[in-house]
């Protein structure tokens, strides 16, 4: 694993600690850690939807209703 350098302001870091506490982390690198999975998780469900409504309307024949489910459950099983 590698070590990374973080400034903070000091509101930000009393913010951060404040959290620390309501949310149960027991550390700062785990909260931060959390925060960060959590923003990459959030930037590739963006990525996905994108994608999706690129190819929506693309199609030349119709869609059928069950395909139409077919296809919502796969999006939502990539998104969470």
């Amino acid at each position: 694993m590698d070590v990374i350098s973080l400034k903070l302001d000091e509101m930000m870091l009393k913010n951060v600690d404040k959290s620390l506490k309501k949310h149960n982390f027991s550390t700062r690198t785990e909260f931060i850690r959390t925060a960060i999975r959590d923003k990459l998780q959030e930037l590739d469900k963006e990525s996905l939807l994108q994608e999706f409504l690129k190819l929506q309307g693309s199609k030349k024949t119709r869609t059928s209703d069950e395909e139409l489910r077919r296809i919502r459950e796969e999006v939502f099983e990539q998104l969470t």
